[in-house]
């Protein structure tokens, strides 16, 4: 079995002895280690512990070699800034410098960006060192541990006492230039595609990826994008520039009537510099276009509004074009579009009025939007749409990579553009390109991924082919373009050339509860994980949903009947989606003759055009994802499959038979090992009730529970509300409750009741099977809620617990809180925990101390979405001392044990901040693990930090260990 074991140089100032740490079985040569050159440091970080890490893999890879890659750890709190070893300039190792952040309100999305940037780029070859751009334009050397461990609030929180921050970005740039030979920036919005970063690069002559600083200019800006187009002969949208407050309902009464437009109909308001989806918003009438544009001027979004008329009946789509030239010869090839398809579902989505492709829809996993590649277009429209994208590419003057958007209008939906002859005009209807994303969206889903993968690249051979690309137009980087072992991560598809035996793993996810699309994301980020190692075969499965979801008691009868479910065994290509619906629909798909053959020919068309382009290039291999079918099978057949391969099972269904030991069981029955606890244990977390029982005991030990009451939704929806109210704060003594659906996930349909006017909305939801309950329904400001689709059949109440409000700022607001504004009246904050170990061992990692940034409960987004929620790990001194926090933790432990827990779960609980004891909320067997979860942070704050791919594969091996 390969292993990767750790070499750690360990120095600390004040004491003059150097010391090795060593654990694992691999030792490094001892020439190599009389070869190390003293340490150097940042003047400022003199009293600082440095600890200088070496990966060693063992795997059969790098038999016969021992191959070093410096990586940065965070030890007691502060940073360590690499220097680079000056041999590493004559080793043929590119050093990337990957700057993300940025004052845009995407800088979220940028540090998801990074951190995708960074699973699929790092290597032997080629060494990333990471940068941080904060909301005022301050820079910092980053961790790679800080890209992966936070959300922006308490990233920026951290900053000053985990960053290397720098005086200026001059500074910086000259640290840039002499520390990496190329940059990679992620900012997306402001700073990073409006010309900013690259700008500041130019001006010190550091290459860097992407377009330059004055092409960037006219291409980000909105309006002046559409004017460039309308002067090059394409297509464009009738618009109008708010400006400050410089321009009122006179001149844009004047702009309707100009163009001969009705000013009753939709319009498209946002802001001409902020990305393509910050702000964007929908206004009817004039009053109203102009009132959107200047909130989003007060708002400090932008202070440049477009206002563009909205014309129903048009299809959006979006297309990655890749530049294949060599130096500054640009040859742009365009992948198969994508078209954006709004589905909008239940009268919540009516009233919004907003059917536009917006912030939410883009970012998180909804089934409001569904995605196809290549388009549902006519050939011809879509042959137009990439020849358009290549042609806008080139005349703008942009380099390596872009995403352009732009919406086709059939021939039925009438345009006013006067000019016939403009590009876009087909015998099908119009094209309209509207705009131009200069570093487009990098996460593991992305666009640009998907549409990579459709025509043979993996997330690794895209993303060094860029930087290849790019080193191109630099003569002192040529060198780095002739190595010959500059390689792209074995895909899946190559795996059967390999000679060595790889342990087989099937990643299952999906299912059909509400949480099935973060299922979609932990599966996926657990699956491009593990892929990091040789020595596995990782299979992506997903677990298909019945059809229908007419109620939870059919549901429960169907799921206790395994012989009609499936599962799906799927290539690459069909995992790189925003939802299982869109999974499950591309697998059928994929079976359907005439869409099988269109997208077969199109790719194959794609795919003979990048091949002649990348010919001339040594440095290309060649594609490395096949163009394969997705696989069918019984839940039963899968797993005898499973056994008959000796595969074991990484679980990733989130609730349902994937948490409530029903999976768990029929594994066992099969003796095939899989992740996470038991089938009894599984069951008992599964179902609240049955938790608090199983731990009532603890209470004199530290650990309570809370009391609840059951409630069967048919009762709910047949007695009066203020009957159940009187009721229910009767029994639980109390004014304020908590209501969650007793067998469903940890955030779902979970809600504060303050009044029975709030029970009344809530049963209303249930009554009615809304999604969603909006933003500030209730009483008391919440965000949007989530609700179980189909409504479950047993909701439990009990009493809101109160914990202090905890307020987080990313500037110090006195020396010791360091920007924490925390009263402590209460004493009790709310926390998740990670334990992970064999039964009866469990090992609680650092807390994560949870902060809800809107309204009570934590929304699935604040839990799952990167970019939003605030967690700090561990929970600062400030708030909880040292002791207690060890407390804590025993306690967390002791749980877990008493449950049986084994492999992994995550455990929310209210804590005593003085005492440590526990108030428990509930435990999940199968917790999410998205690239932003808590459980990542944790992993990270460990001695020494476990990053995801090696936490990940802890987990594989805890379940195989555990069956040997």
């Amino acid at each position: 079995m390969a292993s990767l074991s750790r070499v750690s140089l360990v120095h600390n100032s004040n004491i003059p002895l150097h010391r090795w740490r060593r654990t694992g079985i691999v030792e490094p040569p001892r020439a190599l280690l009389a070869a190390q050159k003293p340490l150097c440091y940042w003047p400022q970080f003199l009293s600082s512990k440095v600890v200088i890490s070496f990966e060693v893999s063992s795997n059969a890879r790098y038999f016969g070699s021992w191959v070093p890659r410096a990586t940065v750890e965070v030890v007691d709190d502060h940073i360590v800034v690499e220097e680079e070893d000056k041999a590493k300039e004559k080793s043929g190792i590119l050093r990337v410098g990957v700057i993300c952040g940025g004052p845009s309100a995407e800088r979220g999305i940028s540090l998801n960006s990074a951190r995708s940037v960074l699973d699929h780029i790092q290597g032997d070859d080629l060494h990333v060192s990471c940068y941080y751009v904060d909301s005022n334009l301050n820079a910092y050397a980053i961790s790679s541990a800080q890209v992966y461990s936070n959300t922006p609030s308490d990233f920026d929180f951290k900053l000053e006492s985990l960053a290397q921050g720098f005086q200026s970005l001059a500074d910086f740039a000259k640290h840039l230039s002499s520390s990496v030979d190329i940059v990679f920036p992620v900012i997306h919005g402001r700073f990073g595609e409006d010309g900013g970063i690259q700008e500041l690069l130019e001006k010190h002559n550091i290459p860097f990826v992407g377009t330059r600083s004055n092409e960037c200019r006219k291409a980000f800006d909105k309006f002046d994008a559409s004017l460039e187009l309308n002067r090059k002969g394409f297509v464009t949208v009738p618009s109008f520039l708010v400006k400050g407050s410089q321009s009122d309902k006179s001149d844009l009464s004047a702009w309707f009537a100009r163009n001969q437009l009705d000013p009753n109909l939709g319009k498209v308001v946002k802001p001409a510099r902020a990305g393509s989806s910050i702000g964007v918003t929908v206004a009817y009438g004039i009053a109203d276009s102009l009132k959107k544009a200047n909130d989003i001027i007060s708002e400090g979004i932008d202070d440049r509004v477009l206002v563009e008329i909205f014309l129903e009946g048009g299809r959006e789509f979006t297309a990655i074009v890749l530049d294949v030239g060599s130096g500054f010869d640009c040859h742009p090839i365009v992948f198969l579009p994508t078209e954006v398809e709004l589905q909008f579902q239940g009268s919540i989505d009516v009233q919004e009025k907003d059917a536009i492709f917006n912030y939410r829809r883009k970012y998180l996993p909804t089934q409001q939007v569904a995605y196809h590649t290549p388009p549902r277009f006519p050939v011809d429209v879509i042959e137009n749409i990439r020849e358009g994208a290549s042609l806008l590419f080139r005349g703008f003057g942009l380099h390596d990579f872009a995403r352009i958007d732009g919406w086709f209008f059939p021939s039925s939906v009438t345009m006013t553009t006067p000019d016939e002859t403009k590009f876009g005009r087909t015998e099908f209807g119009t094209i309209v390109f509207t705009d131009i994303n200069l570093i487009s969206g990098m996460e593991q889903t992305s666009f640009l991924f998907q549409q990579a993968s459709k025509v043979g690249f993996s997330h690794s051979n895209i993303l060094r082919t860029i930087i290849r690309r790019a080193c191109s137009r630099f003569p002192h980087l040529a060198s780095y373009n002739s190595t010959s072992h500059l390689l792209p991560r074995r895909s899946k598809s190559s795996q059967l050339n390999e000679s060595f035996p790889r342990r087989k793993v099937f990643v299952i996810f999906g299912g059909e509860t509400s949480e099935r699309q973060v299922s979609l994301m932990s599966g996926t980020n657990v699956w491009l994980n593990l892929q990091a190692f040789d020595d596995l075969d990782v299979t992506p499965c997903l677990l298909a949903p019945h059809n229908g979801y007419s109620t939870s008691k059919d549901r429960v009868k169907k799921e206790n009947n395994m012989s009609s479910r499936s599962v799906w065994s799927l290539p690459y290509s069909l995992v790189l989606r925003h939802t299982t619906e869109e999974v499950l629909a591309a697998c059928i798909e994929a079976d359907e003759p005439d869409r099988a053959v269109l997208t077969s020919s199109l790719r194959n068309r794609v795919m003979d055009e990048l091949r002649e382009g990348l010919k001339k290039h040594d440095w290309f291999t060649g594609f490395d994802i096949d163009d394969e079918i997705p696989l069918i099978l019984s839940v039963d057949q899968w797993i005898k499959l499973a056994k008959e391969v000796q595969a074991t099972v990484f679980i990733a269904v989130h609730g349902g038979i994937g948490e409530d030991g029903t999976l768990q069981f029929l594994l066992e029955a099969e003796g095939v090992p899989y992740t996470g606890p038991g089938a009894m244990a599984s069951s008992i977390c599964m179902d609240k009730v049955a938790t608090s029982l199983a731990l009532k005991h603890l209470g004199n030990m530290g650990v309570h529970t809370i009391n609840k009451e059951l409630w069967r939704k048919e009762d709910l929806l047949n007695k009066s509300v203020p009957e159940i109210w009187q009721d229910l704060t009767t029994k639980l003594l109390c004014e304020t409750l908590c209501v969650k659906p007793a067998r469903d996930g940890c955030s779902t349909g979970v809600a504060r009741l303050c009044c029975l006017d709030d029970l009344a909305v809530y049963v209303e939801a249930l009554e009615e099977c809304l999604l969603r309950i909006p933003s500030n329904t209730l009483s008391k400001a919440h965000g949007m809620i989530e609700m179980p689709n189909p409504p479950p059949e047993l909701l439990i109440f009990e009493p809101f617990i109160e914990t202090d409000e905890i307020i987080v700022s990313s500037k110090s607001v006195n020396e010791t809180a360091r920007g924490l504004m925390w009263e402590g009246r209460s004493r009790w904050v709310e926390i998740t925990v990670g334990v992970i170990g064999k039964r009866g061992s469990m090992h609680s990692l650092s807390p994560s101390l949870t902060v809800k940034e809107s309204g009570d409960i934590l929304s699935l987004e604040e839990k799952f979405q990167g970019g939003t929620g605030i967690n700090l790990t561990p929970p600062p001194v400030s708030i909880m001392s040292n002791e207690a926090l060890t407390r804590c933790k025993q306690n967390i432990e002791l749980i877990a044990n008493t449950l049986q827990l084994e492999g992994f779960s995550r455990i929310d609980a209210f804590v005593n901040v003085d005492s440590g004891e526990v108030l428990i909320i509930e435990v999940n067997t199968v917790p999410g693990m998205t690239p932003s979860t808590v459980l990542i942070h944790q992993a990270l704050a460990e001695q020494p930090p476990m990053y995801p791919h090696r936490f990940f594969r802890a987990l594989l091996d805890l379940a195989s260990d555990r069956c040997t």
